[in-house]
């Protein structure tokens, strides 16, 4: 009882640091990289706070699964260093007393794996997406900065305004370039404003200016005084964009309807099952790989930990792949992995075991190991 509830205590605050430690290193690089799309206008800087908050939350699946297995890595290997497992197995205690206690730990958090990567990721995914989409799809008003060139929507139009008031629609100062049919039109205005009309439709009117109109290398180059010179702006149509596989429901990757997306949305789905499997399988394997000799350093451990992190996780990558090109049906890339893990977990447990036998003694049941 005192064992487990110490393995527990310690294993939730581990877990706990690790999984904060975790958090800040991504949200720090989601900041940047955010902030970067958004000074090349990209996204809009007013959503940069929510689309690293998707973005944090859509990634939680990936870094509890790193939390848990590191954390438990952390708890064993500083027991064994500080000579407390020799304590516990003195007390009549095994390796494989551990498994309880760990599992009974890890389940709860492996069943919030599961839910995140089921649930969670999808709506974080498309959320960012729409938010994404929604800022890029905006008419040309919204895109006009003062003081800034703008290009319009259709790529056919360049506005700078030089003083913006946006509460009472009135622009300063503006020059609007659009260029129609092989020929260059400038207009170019003291003041003016923004002007809506019926159906949504949005115009600029501009008082007392020039418009310049043709090529400067051709004679028929005109140059024309108005009182008053409307341009139109166009919008754009605000449509939400089909969903990638990252952005679908369950309900939309067992959809069957369109015979061309099954083997991406199967592919999609084993990787959402596979990562909390996955997680279980590594909390296994962190067992016995936890084991340091307390007169030798405990970087070994570590060494192997990210080792096998990285090649679990490639290999599920690997596999989600494989059947999202028709390769491998989804039924047989979803267990190789994940049984091959633990296999590799139970013959190092065995080994640990008993390690003054043979190492294939090991893996037979006692009555057989001792004859």
């Amino acid at each position: 009882m005192i064992f487990n509830q110490a393995l527990r205590r310690e294993l939730s605050f581990t877990t706990g640091g690790v999984f904060l430690v975790l958090v800040t290193i991504m949200v720090t690089t989601l900041v940047i990289r955010i902030l970067g799309y958004a000074a090349n206008g990209t996204v809009n800087p007013e959503d940069a706070i929510v689309l690293i908050a998707l973005a944090t939350l859509g990634y939680l699946a990936v870094l509890l699964t790193v939390s848990l297995f590191v954390a438990t890595l952390i708890v064993l290997v500083r027991w064994y260093k500080d000579s407390e497992m020799i304590v516990w197995f003195a007390s009549g205690l095994s390796v494989t007393n551990l498994i309880r206690p760990i599992l009974q730990f890890a389940t709860p958090l492996i069943i919030v794996i599961a839910l995140l990567a089921l649930f969670v990721w999808p709506w974080a995914n498309r959320e960012s997406t729409l938010i994404s989409q929604r800022f890029q799809q905006r008419d040309d008003v919204s895109m006009v900065s003062s003081g800034q060139f703008k290009e319009s929507a259709r790529a056919e139009r360049v506005f700078f305004i030089e003083e913006l008031d946006v509460d009472k629609s009135e622009v300063k100062n503006i020059f609007v370039a659009d260029s129609k049919n092989g020929r260059l039109s400038v207009a170019v205005a003291s003041s003016g404003y923004i002007q809506n009309s019926e159906g949504g439709a949005k115009s600029i009117v501009l008082h007392s200016g020039r418009r310049y109109e043709g090529l400067p290398t051709q004679p028929d180059f005109r140059i024309l005084e108005f009182a008053e010179y409307t341009t139109k702006i166009h919008g754009k149509d605000v449509l939400a964009p089909p969903p990638r596989d990252r952005e679908k429901s369950i309900t939309e990757l067992l959809d069957k309807s369109k015979p061309e997306l099954i083997n991406a949305n199967l592919a999609e789905l084993l990787w959402r099952i596979g990562l909390p499997l996955m997680a279980l399988g590594l909390v296994l394997i962190a067992i016995p790989l936890a084991y340091v000799n307390p007169r030798l350093g405990s970087y070994t451990a570590m060494f192997y930990a990210v080792l096998i992190y990285l090649i679990y996780s490639n290999l599920l990558n690997l596999t989600q792949n494989f059947v999202s090109k028709g390769k491998v049906s989804m039924l047989t890339g979803i267990w190789p992995i994940h049984l091959l893990a633990l296999l590799i977990a139970f013959v190092l447990i065995r080994n640990r075991i008993n390690p003054s036998v043979r190492w294939w003694r090991r893996q037979l049941p006692a009555r057989f190991a001792s004859k």
